[in-house]
């Protein structure tokens, strides 16, 4: 896909693929180096300029979008992030000069209380169809009527993360990791999303610095929390100062061995991801992240210039998707989503059946489809591209993996396996107990 560039905010590293983002220029030096005053007619070492910025990739889908709808932008304003956040699509008229509103959309949109707020990155509203309003990333950012529809076993909170809150902004479900809740803020808010009871509203938590330090006193004095996990809202719509002040403190506690960020940013603000904070994130090894996506068609040139970058500092990164009725809720939508994500050096990661969270009854599958889709990639594509198909178990009980059946049972001191294609294979284990004849899901990688 053509692609323009334009600058950014500093100097990166080269990264690992051609084109955009790299040194153009070699060092060109005399490989026996002696001093000046000993050579007669000594060389001229002439060192080719460097760019004093990076290049960031723009499709050329996305530059048309900009030069219609934001003509007086440049590209370099385009591509900074802070601007991408103050130029929000956040109301009916905004986001009705971008896309032509069914007749839900703009009667939900002129509705004054709405269950989550809308707000869409210009570069994400990019992405989305004009005339189309079931276009699956349409779907899951602009607000429709079912979302006023509450169903049986809807949930505020339906993971009971509240219950499992010993100080504000802090979850404590396992024994060896927490989850701190950092910001209410989101750069594009999903419609599915499992805290909106939090987040876009601001007088429902303050998180500031007091906040933050009664949960970090709480890890503290926790030695069994190993692993702390970043989440809200969105902890990279943080500036980078914010951000490090609390991974600095975090990373200075003994016990604490890894922490995890969990983010959309990379996917609805690639803009963010900055070689300025991917060098500030690569100071504070060992460093996790765990990125949401969606949809193959997420996957554009920006996004995979800020995977490049976050994975060329050396941040492992795991793919995160929610599985959506009429999104992603097929095989083939999902096998392309995974290929692409390991294209892009993420790995998938888990695979989450929608929570029930009040009015998300639209997007929920049976979880059937969730086990014909795992099916439908074990064996037929290599295992890194099959995430964990979970359930997060309403009332706090946590993540539990959802596998389609391979080990039917035992016969004698055989264990019965079928394989992908529903063949039957005996496999020799004469140590279990006669008695254990309970079928274990197995993954196959």
């Amino acid at each position: 896909m053509p692609e323009e560039t334009s600058n950014a905010e500093d100097f990166e590293p080269p990264g690992t693929s051609d084109g955009p983002g790299q040194l153009w220029g070699k060092r060109v030096v005399d490989p026996l180096p002696q001093a000046v005053s000993d050579i007669e007619n000594p060389q001229i070492i002439r060192i080719q300029k460097v760019p004093d910025a990076p290049n960031f990739r723009s499709s050329r889908p996305t530059v048309a979008f900009r030069r219609r709808f934001f003509p007086e932008t440049t590209l370099t304003d385009w591509n900074d992030w802070r601007w991408q956040l103050r130029h929000r699509v956040r109301d009916r008229d905004s986001l009705g000069r971008i896309l032509r509103l069914s007749e839900d959309e703009s009667a939900v949109l002129a509705h004054p209380a709405k269950p989550l707020p809308m707000a869409i990155t210009p570069y994400y509203a990019s992405l989305l169809e004009r005339d189309n309003p079931l276009q699956p990333l349409r779907r899951t950012v602009v607000p429709v009527a079912a979302e006023h529809f509450y169903s049986p076993g809807e949930m505020t909170d339906p993971l009971g993360e509240e219950h499992d809150s010993p100080v504000p902004g802090l979850v404590h479900r396992y024994l060896d990791r927490v989850l701190l809740l950092v910001t209410h803020f989101c750069s594009t808010y999903c419609r599915y999303c499992t805290r909106s009871r939090l987040v876009g509203k601001r007088n429902k938590s303050a998180f500031t610095v007091a906040q933050w330090e009664r949960a970090i006193a709480y890890i503290e004095a926790s030695p069994s929390v190993r692993d702390v996990l970043l989440s809200g809202g969105d902890p990279l719509t943080l500036s980078d100062e914010r951000l490090e002040w609390l991974l600095s403190r975090l990373h200075r506690i003994r016990h604490v061995e890894f922490l995890r960020i969990g983010t959309k940013a990379p996917v609805v603000l690639p803009q963010r991801i900055t070689p300025a904070l991917t060098r500030m994130l690569r100071r504070y090894h060992p460093l996790w992240m765990s990125i949401h996506f969606t949809h193959p068609d997420e996957l554009t040139p920006e996004v995979n210039q800020a995977c490049e970058r976050l994975a060329d500092a050396g941040i492992p990164l795991g793919g995160q998707t929610v599985l959506l009725a009429g999104v992603n809720d097929n095989v083939e939508t999902m096998r392309q989503l995974m290929h692409g994500l390991l294209r892009i050096r993420v790995r998938p990661y888990y695979l989450y059946q929608c929570d029930p969270i009040v009015g998300s009854a639209h997007f929920r599958t049976p979880v059937e489809k969730g086990v014909e889709i795992i099916r439908g990639l074990r064996c037929h594509t290599t295992g890194y591209a099959v995430p964990t198909y979970v359930i997060d178990a309403p009332g706090g009980g946590g993540k539990i993996p959802i596998f389609p059946r391979s080990l039917v049972g035992r016969d004698g001191e055989d264990v019965l396996l079928k394989n992908y294609k529903g063949n039957i294979y005996r496999y020799p284990d004469p140590g279990a107990e006669l008695g254990s004849k309970e079928p274990i899901e197995l993954p196959c990688h």
